[in-house]
């Protein structure tokens, strides 16, 4: 029986005529004309005033940090449930990445632990959008405004969602977007850095370019350009972004056929997660989700490795999720942790995640649910 992988990039059949138009032109490092269509597309979906294209999220929070001159001395308040480049960004810069612990319900940044973490050395909250679903903005943002802090939302998961009618991305000074091929829109390796926040565009302009004005240089505005601040090559190239382009003008497409998955997960694994007391994926009132992940909180760290082992025999790969970074060597090392982060350690133990790609059939997905649904958890298969 064919195997049913958990993450494949979908291809929208624009691809590699756009890759072809680049390979036949003389244009084919960044900048080009496809890098401007993939960014004006992004702007119309994010409402961001300022969008750069970046080679991938990690840059994209590595030049924000560098944009709020994040150094030595600093602390970046982030979550320890996340994947290493949210802390990577802040550790680079020698400041230290403080982790806090998770809200139970979504797995974001718990607002309490984050104002408990605040101390005269903190500069930024760095706060995940965990599967697409907002983080406490309501809460997260007034408390970074009287404290003095930037808000960046990395949001790696949430390109496509909204909260209140408003997209992720919209909310911090600036937000990073990921397009590995594991996400919604995918180019490979990119990202994007959303700027809400006008003032950081025309530095983080020449961060993305070596530290060099070329850019304006090539529009005219200088007649050479120089090395005029600190910087690196995160530039994408335009064979990557005509495969951004393409994406980008699939976008309701794919969306389309994630959601379908999604909804089937959730409607068809209820009556069996009710059974056995597993908690479904929550979405709060007034958010669309972007159908970026699926997920099931298993009742005990046994099943969350018995339930991946039961479908890895049925031919379908799930997997857990983020191990938390304060548990890590690099995070103990390099990070703080000022209260013990119990949320997480637990979630993270329990967790997996289904297969959700738009490639599924809808074979697939009955295949998946079967398998979800045949498999009985440790504590409801020992003898009374």
């Amino acid at each position: 029986m064919r195997p049913i992988l958990f993450s494949v990039p979908f291809l929208t059949g624009m691809e590699t005529g756009y890759v072809g138009q680049v390979l036949e032109s003389d244009h084919w490092h960044g900048d080009g004309a496809f890098t401007e269509r993939a960014t004006q597309r992004l702007r119309e979906l994010t409402d961001a005033s300022h969008v750069l294209t970046t080679t991938s999220c990690t840059h994209a929070l590595e030049l924000a940090a560098l944009l709020l001159d994040v150094g030595v001395g600093d602390e970046v308040i982030c979550p320890t449930f996340t994947f290493t480049s949210t802390a990577t960004a802040i550790a680079i810069r020698g400041a230290t990445p403080v982790f806090v612990d998770s809200d139970p319900l979504t797995m974001n940044l718990n607002p309490d632990a984050v104002a408990a973490a605040i101390t005269p050395r903190t500069k930024a909250v760095f706060a995940v959008h965990y599967g697409g679903i907002p983080v406490a903005v309501d809460q997260l943002i007034p408390l970074c405004e009287r404290n003095g802090l930037a808000f960046v939302e990395d949001n790696a998961h949430g390109f496509g969602a909204t909260y209140r009618g408003r997209p992720l991305g919209s909310f911090g000074d600036l937000a990073a977007l990921s397009f590995h091929d594991t996400k919604n829109v995918a180019m490979g390796e990119g990202g994007a850095l959303l700027f809400n926040n006008a003032t950081f565009a025309d530095r983080a302009e020449i961060i993305r370019e070596k530290g060099t004005n070329r850019s304006a240089f090539l529009r005219g505005a200088v007649d050479k350009y120089t090395w005029v601040d600190q910087g690196s090559s995160y530039l994408p190239a335009e064979l990557l972004a005509a495969v951004l382009c393409a994406q980008l003008e699939g976008f309701e497409t794919i969306q389309a056929l994630r959601h379908r998955v999604w909804s089937r997960y959730d409607l068809e694994l209820a009556a069996w997660a009710r059974s056995f007391g597993v908690t479904q994926m929550f979405v709060p009132p007034e958010v669309e989700h972007p159908a970026h992940l699926y997920y099931l909180m298993m009742p005990t760290s046994d099943d969350q490795q018995g339930l991946i082992r039961h479908l890895r025999s049925l031919g379908i790969t799930a997997t857990f999720h983020y191990q938390p970074l304060d548990q890590s060597p690099a995070g103990s090392r390099v990070g703080r942790t000022p209260f013990e982060c119990s949320v997480a350690h637990d979630q993270a133990g329990r967790l997996v995640r289904l297969p959700l790609h738009a490639n599924l059939s809808e074979e697939d997905v009955s295949r998946v649910v079967d398998g979800v649904r045949s498999y009985v958890p440790v504590a409801c298969s020992l003898p009374a």
